[in-house]
């Protein structure tokens, strides 16, 4: 009883967006066999290079964000050092089928044309390569001024893919209205500030209210996470035979 109770002062719904796509990436990366090569494509700061110490790691990314940035939720310092390609991801200087496995997560919203992107890394699959990508399904803006797009629904990835050659295996639908919600909630005192703008104490008891209100209908909830999750996480395999 006192830890249910505690549970409902104390809410944590919103919260676990980053750890979900986290264990989800490292878990399918984990079960890629030892020395494939893996492509990281938009690799930034090179995040899951640690947990590729099996493969054989190529991280790749146009190498132009700096940090900062005038609008949204930008990081202050961006650092590119680890990099192996330094390139345009619809352009990557490699040879056909020239990868095992290939990573891009949380990019293709920062490409101005995602369809490209998706192109050429299918050029770069050898058969049997998989794919492992995640994207939001909507997001505020954030690495400015390189957000092109706010998100990708399940049925973008179910529409296109086949049609480059890859047959889906897994779509992971991460979070769900209530979730989203609550994250958004969430970032109300920090976009205050931003803004310069004080939140007495009744606007701070009033979004502690509403994170509460949302967790109890969260866990009452019916569980069709359809209508506005945080992402989507697909893992797909490319066909030995061309695509129709």
């Amino acid at each position: 009883m006192l830890t249910n109770l505690l549970r409902s002062l104390i809410p944590t719904l919103g919260t676990i967006t980053d750890s979900r796509r986290e264990a989800w990436v490292k878990a399918n990366l984990a079960a890629l066999p030892q020395g494939a090569r893996l492509l990281d494509a938009g690799a930034g700061e090179c995040r899951f290079k640690p947990d590729c110490a099996h493969l054989t790691y190529v991280g790749q990314d146009f190498g132009q964000y700096e940090g900062g940035g005038e609008h949204g939720e930008n990081p202050e310092n961006w650092d590119t050092g680890k990099l192996d390609l330094v390139c345009d991801i619809t352009n990557i200087p490699e040879k056909d089928r020239s990868f095992d496995a290939i990573l891009c997560t949380e990019v293709i919203e920062h490409v101005p044309d995602p369809l490209a992107a998706l192109r050429e890394l299918s050029r770069l699959a050898k058969p049997g390569a998989t794919l492992l990508l995640t994207a939001p399904f909507v997001s505020a803006t954030h690495f400015a001024p390189y957000h092109f797009c706010t998100g990708f629904s399940w049925y973008f990835y179910q529409h296109h893919l086949p049609k480059m050659g890859w047959k889906i295996e897994e779509t992971t639908i991460a979070g769900d209205f209530y979730e989203s919600l609550a994250q958004e909630v969430r970032r109300i005192p920090s976009f205050a500030r931003a803004n310069n703008q004080s939140l007495p104490i009744t606007s701070k008891a009033a979004i502690w209210l509403m994170l509460v209100v949302l967790q109890k209908l969260h866990r009452t909830r019916n569980p069709d996470n359809h209508f506005l999750p945080h992402n989507v996480f697909v893992r797909a395999i490319k066909q030995k035979t061309k695509a129709v």
